[in-house]
């Protein structure tokens, strides 16, 4: 019988540390778990859930708007931010309730306070002190704001979530995907948006044809996107806010938001006490099993700065579970990840980018279609969708998939199982398209770009 109170403790409840509590006590492990926020994580607070549905509220203005091509005539009387804050709260609530249910039927002990590192086999978790035999660390990332004058009167990608009132006058500071799906929704809303970054072409990272697409998709639907420049000080006069920017121009806004990265959370859990490797990036440094440098300790999610989805902390907390706890070693399986920016029009994408497959594979086959999506042919909107597909060349391969357009999260999805599986451009071309579907262009285009 170990000597230790729990055989596993998890500092942090969100989708992969709730994800590996659960799995690990389901094999009759002594497990506990605590948690000083909120229940869920980034994702279910103050991320992907009510960032999905804000990005549903922000849609009906166009629909509103197309509705007439279709025959309809509707108007719209009004919208209410404080209705749709306060419907979006009581859902959070409720997935915060879920959360706490599935621990309690896995039969992991919930601490809903904050746990501070003790030692490599002690917590103090209240007033309490506990051991454990493992340790695994689920903190998640922090919005991480600019040191800049006047920074005080900016708000992050959590507060935004909780503005009292709707900004009529909104600017967004970023080029990422949180920053790009902010500036699509506030618009939807009705407010006047820019959207600043300091680089040369939002979406880092992506591919450059999508990056190009959305950057100019954006700037259709009105907003002021501006590269190349940067807010250098915030000043706050009778509750509007002055930003003035480094070109010498001035916005004047009601909110400032500022999208510029997330930092691993690795401050206030006593994690200094361990001495565990840091990288440069300030993250828990793990193997691929996602142990630490200490053999008994582990660390999953956004902690780590590998990819911070949320689909990717279970993935983690599952190849944990599998190797300490069904003794089956299992390593983390980061190739071919699909992901989606739910901007306005969305981004799916899974594999290589065309630069990473060329620097990867040298030749590529390059498919490309850009098309008017159905929907538009009546309304008449200037909107294009974008989808390609990259393929090595020498074995057909196909090693990328992307496109910019309505549904492109969903398409992607199903896309990315062949992605994974292996297909070559001639198993998708062997695939029989749904008609009349835009995902039917994934397996009819036959020409290659120049």
């Amino acid at each position: 019988m170990s000597t230790y109170d729990y055989d596993l403790f998890v500092i942090g409840v969100g989708s992969g540390g709730t994800r590996a509590a659960r799995m690990a006590a389901s094999t009759g492990a002594r497990v506990a778990a605590a948690e000083s926020s909120w229940l869920g994580g980034t994702c279910v607070n103050v991320g992907c859930v009510p960032k999905k549905l804000l990005v549903y509220g922000s849609h009906f203005s166009e629909d509103v708007e197309d509705a007439k091509a279709y025959g309809w005539d509707l108007k719209i009387e009004g919208f209410d931010w404080s209705r749709l804050i306060e419907n979006k709260n009581t859902e959070i609530a409720r997935l915060n309730g879920v959360y706490r249910r599935l621990l309690d039927n896995a039969g992991v002990e919930l601490f809903e306070t904050h746990a501070e590192i003790i030692d490599r086999h002690t917590v103090q978790v209240g007033d309490r002190t506990i051991t454990t035999d493992k340790l695994l660390i689920a903190t998640g990332g922090w919005p991480t704001m600019p040191d800049l004058p006047g920074i005080e009167h900016a708000v992050s990608s959590n507060e935004v979530f909780y503005l009292e009132s709707f900004p009529k006058r909104f600017v967004v500071v970023g080029g990422g995907y949180i920053a790009l799906e902010f500036a699509g929704i506030m618009k939807g809303m009705g407010a006047e948006v820019t959207q600043i970054y300091r680089g040369e072409q939002i979406l880092r990272g992506f591919d450059g044809d999508v990056r190009e697409t959305v950057a100019s998709e954006v700037r259709k639907k009105g907003i002021d996107l501006r590269t190349g420049v940067n807010i250098w000080e915030i000043e706050k006069h009778d509750g509007t806010l002055l930003a003035k920017l480094t070109d010498g121009t001035e916005i004047v806004a009601d909110c400032i938001m500022y999208a510029t990265g997330r930092h691993p959370r690795i401050d206030g859990f006593g994690l200094e006490k361990l001495g565990l490797e840091i990288t440069k990036q300030g993250a828990i440094k793990v193997d691929d099993y996602s142990r630490t440098s200490l053999d008994n300790v582990w660390a999953i999610g956004d902690v780590t700065h590998r990819m911070a989805l949320t689909p990717v902390a279970i993935h983690e907390a599952m190849a944990f579970y599998r190797t300490e706890f069904l003794g089956d070693p299992t390593p983390v399986d980061h190739a071919d990840i699909p992901s989606a920016v739910f901007s306005q029009p969305p981004v799916g994408s899974v594999g290589l980018t065309e630069e990473q497959a060329r620097e990867a594979h040298g030749e590529l086959d390059i498919y490309r279609s850009t098309f008017t999506p159905m929907k538009h042919t009546l309304t008449g909107r200037d909107e294009k969708t974008l989808m390609k597909i990259i393929v090595d060349q020498k074995s057909q391969k196909v090693v990328g998939v992307h496109m910019v357009g309505p549904d492109a999260g969903e398409i992607i999805q199903g896309i990315a199982i062949a992605v994974k599986m292996g297909a070559t451009k001639q198993d998708f071309d062997r695939t029989i398209g749904i008609h009349p579907t835009a995902a039917e262009e994934f397996v009819t285009m036959r020409e290659t770009a120049a």
